[in-house]
């Protein structure tokens, strides 16, 4: 298969995915860190690092199966939460099966007073949500079939909402208290057609919400922000259980030196001091910026299909969904290529999929399946003037699907 071999990524994000069974924080200065060379790896498994160019640092080790390809990327963060995020993909040679580590979504409210409205590319949800909820808006963007829940043992999300509930703050500068954080993780079983293949899914949440007052006196303004974590592993029927067991396994680990020096250049540093950094430094500048630029589109995609289906209703936009994954047509928001600025093709001689860049309008690859040729011109053919024999690859949805 044909994968890109830049593995760049910056990401630090409030609610990184927890290695299933441990509680795991997602304190900003809090969070779970691994040195690279240190990071215990279960049996057939290898690791990609993810780096940051913003800060031409290494930023993320995630542990994937050996023989497996992987993708990623950092992303700044939103309006909600300017956090940066990790997005990344790791998919099986015949790239049928996946898993995802998806865009995280934010989303704010408050009452009382400033902030005001929620910025652009922010979920429009003005209240706190359950793990579950959050699953059944994504399956039915996502256009796959809700199945049924997927248990998640009560000790595991007791271990969680413990390790997010610390002791609420005192009150601070401008009136300021911090109520204790709310939490969720939720697993869902979906389900879709891809051609000829019934492909089974797994949906998993995780959920963080914080509540804050603060105001002059006589006045109090109530600030909600919240953040949703989302993977998904999908992958044929007759795998599923196999890739479901193994995506346990598949989670990021923020670098140490990384997060250390984020968190410095953070507190020494106001915006504006950082902007005037950045513009004595034009390839960190470029590289922030085009982070930037594509998180807010993709942010704005995202945002867009959110208020799509609350304005739908959400049971109804799930029998849609579920009426549509039936109907072989599947996945039509691929905000795991978008955030990639990646595309997907397939052979249409031998149905192997290829994750390319998005670049390009047309892709050809040799007879190995390794070697692409990518062109805007339409009328563009490799073969004859390039060694071997090329076929035309079709552009397809995320999962492969037309």
């Amino acid at each position: 298969m044909f994968t890109k071999a830049a593995l760049t990524a910056t990401t630090i994000g409030i609610g990184y995915m927890v290695a299933a069974g441990a509680a795991g924080t997602t304190d900003l200065g809090k969070l779970p860190a691994a040195a690279h060379v240190a990071l215990a790896l279960p049996g057939g498994m290898q690791t990609a690092t993810i780096h940051d160019p913003g800060m031409d640092m290494d930023a993320f080790t995630v542990p994937y199966p050996a023989k497996w390809h992987f993708q990623g990327t950092v992303l700044q963060g939103t309006g909600c939460s300017t956090i940066p995020l990790p997005v990344y993909r790791v998919f099986s040679p015949d790239g049928l099966s996946e898993i995802e580590r998806m865009p995280r979504v934010d989303w704010r409210w408050s009452s009382g007073g400033p902030p005001g409205p929620a910025p652009t590319g922010c979920a429009p949800f003005k209240q706190v949500m359950t793990g579950k909820e959050i699953l059944q808006y994504t399956s039915a963007i996502l256009k796959v079939e809700y199945v049924r829940d997927f248990p998640v043992a009560p000790e595991k999300v007791a271990a969680y909402r413990q390790a997010l509930a610390p002791v609420a703050g005192a009150p601070g500068g401008f009136n300021m208290k911090r109520f204790p954080d709310e939490g969720d993780l939720a697993s869902a079983v979906v389900r879709y057609k891809n051609g000829s293949f019934t492909m089974e899914g797994r949906l998993d949440a995780q959920v963080r919400c914080q509540h804050t007052q603060m105001g002059p006196a006589g006045r109090v303004w109530d600030i909600h922000v919240c953040w949703a974590n989302l993977k998904y592993t999908h992958a044929p029927e007759a795998q599923f259980n196999a890739v479901s067991a193994m995506s346990d396994d598949v989670h990021e680990a923020v670098e140490q030196q990384w997060l250390s020096a984020y968190l410095t250049e953070q507190a020494r540093k106001g915006r504006e001091m950082l902007n005037r950094q950045m513009q004595t430094n034009n390839a960190r500048m470029a590289a922030q910026q085009e982070q930037f630029q594509r998180g807010q589109a993709m942010r704005q995609r995202q945002s867009d299909e959110f208020n799509a289906t609350l304005a739908r209703g959400t049971q109804m936009s799930m029998n849609q969904a579920a009426q549509v994954a039936n109907s072989n047509h599947t996945i039509a928001s691929d905000w795991t290529d978008y955030s990639l600025d990646q595309q997907t093709v397939r052979d249409p001689n031998t149905g192997q999929v290829s994750k390319v860049s998005s670049t390009y309008s047309y892709t050809w690859l040799d007879q190995s399946g390794k070697v692409a040729y990518q062109t805007t011109d339409a009328n563009a053919d490799p073969n004859g003037a390039l060694k071997g024999n090329w076929t035309r690859q079709q552009v397809v949805h995320g999962d492969g699907s037309d």
